[in-house]
């Protein structure tokens, strides 16, 4: 199992060499790589039967207590499945698709570390290992739609789809360390066991509200929408691949692995059905809007995702079921159109509705597998979409009031998704024949394989139902509801209610679709009237950020140092004295006092003259010297007190500083006097007070505590055992600090290029020629 999440992994690192070898027929040897773990699964699926739980896993960081855990059930192999084996697919088609493209390798890289950060998605069990893998997906789907980096359109959608998702994940991490903390546990298995004691803690409904954020931006929920059909700046492949089985589902999964826990939840059981049918009638209506193939397939992507959150929110059986049938068959209908849609655009040179017309006679093979997969968008029998349009009816007829707009939802947006299915299979295809940029044809093997497959996949689905059931729809069924679900539903309709409406909606969307200009153009006045949007607002808001950062920025970074410098002494001033003085920490008066040697005192009175000489300088030169006086008196205070090596580093230190200052002094352009207003030096004068006054008193009450010897001990031991060295301090400082030792040796170096580069970049002045004009 391990191997087949990390072989993604290698195909990436081996796709650029092989292409560069190969060419586009190096996608026949990489696709190996998402197809050997499809077999793995697959046999998996068919040796232990349906419903077996396997897991595993190691330890990732023990001293975290981090454990790279994965966990395999009806659920997780289902996605594991549908990723592996429509991935394998998508590397055939993209090796057709960017043929000849200089970036070929690179692309099919990308691919691969998104397909392996799906895998891990829906593989893990561990939580922080399931986000990682979720910010994955979110960080290499950027590079996919912004793959063609020189589109304004494309970054923008690439940036747009890594904000939207990303910052839906930083609520999801918070969701679920505040789940892992009430619960108890940190893996989902765990969790989802103690369920009813984690319900009952009133955090649970925080929990799941960032939880739902996370998962609602994932899988474009209204009013995060916007950002999937901006990312159709993305080229096919992805496209195809974001939409069928990977990305946009990835919240979907999540939502059917937490139902067991969430899925009695009243903000489960509101939100989820509020939020998921208003995405399902909005996305197909804005389908009915759009002129381009990818678009229109985009936007029913979107209400293809509501309709699934809506089931999973409903929750009842026959909901859960409806939605394992309609995700399944929806990977395989949508992945065929993308697909075809990019056919389309390859070799006729279009994707608009305007310019195609009449492909039939030269695209036959690409019009037959864009009909078998709107019969099974359309929902229309023996395909496998008829198997969960059934189902889905059956779930709403229940006779439970509260889900009647529910059903009314999905009533109209079923009707408008099976307009715009037929749409792109036979509009492109049938009519007078019009012109086209390029000579129109089918695709070579490599483009047609992975439509093809598909669009006959959702037909033997729906003919063979009974293997997809006991393989994998009632598994994965069970494993979203908890408890076992067998799904017996078959392609012979039965009569009734469900029948009857399935029949009303095929009878509404070929009224759409034969008025569809009409329709059309409703609904862009509709949109055009209502004029602000959320891909609007998004612009909005990431513009009032970017300004209010500014404005931030302008307040704490103002370019002046002496306000740099005056906040931290505050703050350093503020640290040192509000603890001492909240939890009444003052150090007492030490008694008796012992009164300092004469030649003590003489240093101690040198230190003082030299800061009462900084204060009374005139000019700033005179008040480098001063300090360096101070400097130098209090070095010879060390080596009193028996620190010669802290006394050395301070001569060091004060004459290094004395003459790089005075070197600064003399070359740059300052002013030679102090000209601050008598408030300012009294503001600076307490500032510099309160500092000193703090580490006056904190030293004292330091010493007055117990002495701890454990690390005099330990560095007494171990300084000569170790390090081999009988100077303690110098062991300290080299050995047990090194790193220590070496970060400041690097800002000693960083800070020195620093004074030569503000040197170097003093302009001489100018001087005067001899016909009066300055010169350089």
């Amino acid at each position: 199992m391990i191997v087949s999440l990390f072989l993604p992994v290698a195909g990436a690192g081996f796709a650029p060499l092989l292409v560069r070898i190969l060419g586009h027929r190096a996608a026949w040897l990489l696709a190996g790589f998402l197809a050997l773990p499809f077999a793995l699964y697959f046999s998996t699926m068919i040796e232990n039967g349906a419903g077996t739980v396997l897991s595993g896993g190691f330890a990732w960081a023990p001293s975290l207590g981090l454990n790279y855990q994965w966990r395999l059930d009806g659920l997780s192999l289902t996605f594991l499945l549908l990723i592996s084996g429509i991935g394998t697919l998508i590397i055939l088609y993209a090796g057709a698709y960017l043929k000849g493209h200089p970036q070929q390798g690179r692309f099919l890289s990308f691919i691969f570390l998104f397909s392996a950060s799906m895998l891990g998605v829906v593989a893990s069990d561990h939580l922080l290992m399931l986000f990682v893998y979720w910010e994955l997906t979110s960080i290499t789907s950027f590079l996919l739609i912004g793959f063609d980096h020189q589109r304004a359109a494309s970054r923008r959608g690439a940036l747009q789809a890594l904000l939207v998702t990303g910052g839906g994940g930083l609520f999801l991490l918070a969701g679920l360390l505040l789940l892992g903390q009430i619960g108890g546990a940190s893996t989902l298995s765990a969790l989802i066991a103690n369920g009813p004691a984690i319900l009952a803690r009133p955090e649970a409904v925080v929990a799941l509200a960032l939880i739902l954020v996370g998962a609602f931006t994932k899988s474009a929920q209204f009013p995060f929408h916007f950002w999937l059909p901006n990312a159709m700046e993305a080229p096919t492949p992805v496209s195809a691949f974001l939409h069928s089985a990977t990305m946009v589902k990835a919240g979907v999964y999540l939502l059917m692995r937490l139902f067991p826990l969430f899925g009695t939840m009243a903000l489960w059981q509101w939100a989820l059905p509020l939020f998921g049918g208003v995405t399902f009638v909005i996305g197909a209506f804005l389908s009915l809007r759009q002129t381009d193939l990818k678009l229109i397939l985009a936007y029913t992507t979107v209400a293809s995702l509501g309709l699934l959150v809506m089931l999973v929110g409903i929750g009842s059986e026959k909901a859960v079921e409806a939605a394992v049938l309609y995700l399944i068959a929806h990977a395989l209908f949508k992945g065929a159109m993308f697909m075809l849609a990019g056919v389309i655009d390859h070799e006729a040179g279009t994707r608009e509705l305007s310019g195609l017309g009449g492909l039939r006679g030269a695209m036959p093979l690409t019009f037959a597998a864009a009909l078998l997969a709107a019969l099974s968008m359309g929902g229309l029998p023996p395909f496998t979409g008829f198997l969960a349009k059934e189902e889905i009816y059956a779930a709403l007829i229940e006779g439970r009031p509260a889900i009647a707009l529910a059903l009314l939802a999905a009533f109209a947006g079923n009707a408008m998704m099976f307009a715009a299915g037929f749409t792109v299979a036979l509009r492109p295809f049938l009519g007078a024949r019009r012109e086209t940029p390029k000579h129109a044809h089918d695709g070579p093997l490599l483009l047609m394989a992975g439509p093809v497959i598909l669009a006959v996949a959702g037909l033997l689905f729906g003919l063979f139902s009974t293997f997809q059931h006991h393989f994998l729809s009632s598994p994965m069924a069970s494993a979203v509801f908890g408890a076992p679900l067998a799904v017996e539903i078959s392609v012979v309709p039965h009569w009734g209610l469900a029948l009857i409406l399935s029949l009303l909606t095929i009878a509404a969307g070929a009224l759409i679709y034969y008025t569809r200009d009409a329709v059309r153009a409703f609904a862009d006045r509709i949109v055009r009237a209502i004029g602000w949007g959320p891909d609007r607002g998004f612009d909005q808001f990431v513009s009032a950020l970017v300004h209010l950062s500014v404005r931030i920025t302008r307040i704490l970074q103002p370019g002046r140092l002496e306000l740099y410098l005056t906040a931290t002494f505050i703050i350093i001033a503020a640290a040192l004295l509000v603890p001492m003085a909240a939890f009444g920490e003052w150090p007492s008066f030490p008694e008796p006092l012992a009164w300092p040697q004469l030649h003590e005192a003489g240093m101690m009175l040198i230190a003082v003259i030299g800061l009462v000489a900084v204060l009374v300088a005139r000019t700033r030169l005179t008040a480098i010297v001063s300090l360096g006086i101070q400097g130098f008196a209090v070095a010879v205070l060390y080596l009193m007190f028996g620190a010669p090596d802290l006394s050395f580093t301070q001569f060091m230190v004060e004459t290094l500083s004395v003459v790089i200052l005075a070197l600064i002094m003399t070359r740059l352009r300052l002013e030679t006097t102090d000209h601050r207003p008598t408030g300012q030096k009294l503001l600076d004068g307490t500032i510099a007070i309160a500092c000193g006054l703090g580490f006056a008193l904190y030293l004292l009450r330091a010493v007055q505590v117990p002495f701890n010897s454990a690390l005099t001990e330990f560095f007494s031991h171990y300084s000569k055992l170790l390090a081999h060295g009988a100077n303690v301090v110098n062991v300290i400082i080299v050995d047990f600090r090194g790193s220590d030792t070496l970060g400041e040796i690097a800002v000693v170096v960083i800070t020195g290029l620093s004074i030569l580069a503000l040197i170097r970049l003093r302009k001489p002045a100018p001087t005067i020629g001899r016909n009066g004009e300055g010169s350089r």
